[in-house]
């Protein structure tokens, strides 16, 4: 399933690359909550390969596709993870592919197929990019620390999002926003971030990069430092060197 996986998501990618500066058709979802023709073709090209490949598997993805299968094996896709710099032409989004066993993330494979950048992992067999293995960084202070954050679509939570925001900006190096959640947790695998904070995630934007961090030796829990959970759709990640720190920060009453 994991070269599979890697072949679905080179072909899915290479496939929006090759349309990048084509038509895009955009539709709302929400306020600010968009869609494209391509996050559809994409998924529509994915699904398909999934279902003759693994007819008995369970399908999660995206854009409305939903399939119960009879095994223990669910695939979860987001066919254009950053679809928001996928239309406006910005090279950072990508083509994040998991599978999960009995709801845990088992494979995981995040393509940017402008960067030319894959990243791998399946559980206890460690992380790579571009088939070179992966770590994270050594950083054990927040000072030191570049993190990485996202918004959610719903703004109803300003405060405390502001909050947890300004809480971080006070304590690390540097805070980026860049819009794909998947292509940001696999920075904090590699080591070129050091942690990354979101909430009103869904479970296709966590599901890959939760697999190749936890591989490269990151922490990953929940906003409120409880146990991860791919369905509560808020996620604190970290070089684990400095979540305890960065943990801190989510709390609203600091």
């Amino acid at each position: 399933m994991l070269d599979f996986s890697i072949r679905l998501a080179t072909k899915a990618g290479d496939y929006l690359k090759d349309n990048l500066e084509g038509e895009i058709t955009i539709e709302h979802k929400g306020r600010i909550d968009l869609v494209t023709n391509m996050d559809r073709l994409s998924q529509e090209r994915i699904v398909s390969e999934i279902e003759r490949a693994y007819p008995d598997h369970g399908i999660l993805a995206e854009e409305g596709f939903s399939k119960k299968g009879t095994s223990a094996f669910t695939w979860v896709i987001d066919p254009i993870d950053g679809t928001n710099n996928f239309i406006h032409r910005i090279p950072f989004f990508c083509v994040a592919v998991a599978v999960l066993k009995d709801g845990e993330p088992l494979v995981g494979v995040c393509r940017n197929p402008v960067s030319d950048e894959t990243f791998w992992a399946q559980a206890g067999r460690g992380a790579f990019k571009n088939g070179a293995p992966i770590r994270v960084s050594q950083t054990r202070r927040m000072i030191d620390s570049l993190i990485a954050t996202g918004f959610p679509y719903d703004h109803d939570d300003m405060a405390s999002l502001l909050g947890r925001f300004e809480r971080v900006l006070r304590k690390a190096r540097g805070i980026r926003r860049m819009g794909s959640a998947a292509l940001d947790l696999c920075m904090v695998a590699s080591g070129s971030l050091d942690g990354f904070w979101e909430q009103g995630l869904k479970p296709w934007d966590m599901a890959a990069g939760v697999v190749i961090l936890r591989e490269a030796g990151g922490a990953v829990t929940c906003l409120d430092g409880s146990p991860f959970d791919l369905e509560r759709g808020d996620i604190v990640a970290s070089n684990a060197r400095v979540h305890e720190e960065l943990q801190g920060c989510m709390r609203d009453d600091r």
